[in-house]
């Protein structure tokens, strides 16, 4: 039987990771509180800051940054913005 959290992000109860995908305590708040389809959201999302912004992964701040962005997003609602992206048009 699939796990499910009542997942922040999507205000209504959906399933769950299936383990602890990210370090700490942080890590254990998302765990408990974001769905998979919430997470697969972010992980789009961070895909984009990552490359749109050139962020280097070894780099400390860039790290905080992505961590920053991420809170905001799965916590607070926030959407991710980046100078100049211009996302494509529907057809």
């Amino acid at each position: 039987m699939a796990r499910t959290v009542q997942c922040v992000y999507l205000g209504k109860e959906a399933d769950g990771l299936d383990f602890q995908l990210y370090p700490g305590e942080l890590g254990k708040r998302i765990f408990d509180s974001i769905s998979k389809q919430a997470w697969g959201e972010w992980q789009k999302k961070q895909t984009m800051l990552i490359n749109e912004k050139k962020l280097n992964m070894m780099n400390v701040e860039h790290r905080k940054l992505l961590e920053e962005q991420m809170q905001l997003f799965l916590f607070e609602g926030k959407d991710v913005q980046i100078e100049g992206y211009v996302p494509p048009k529907p057809e």
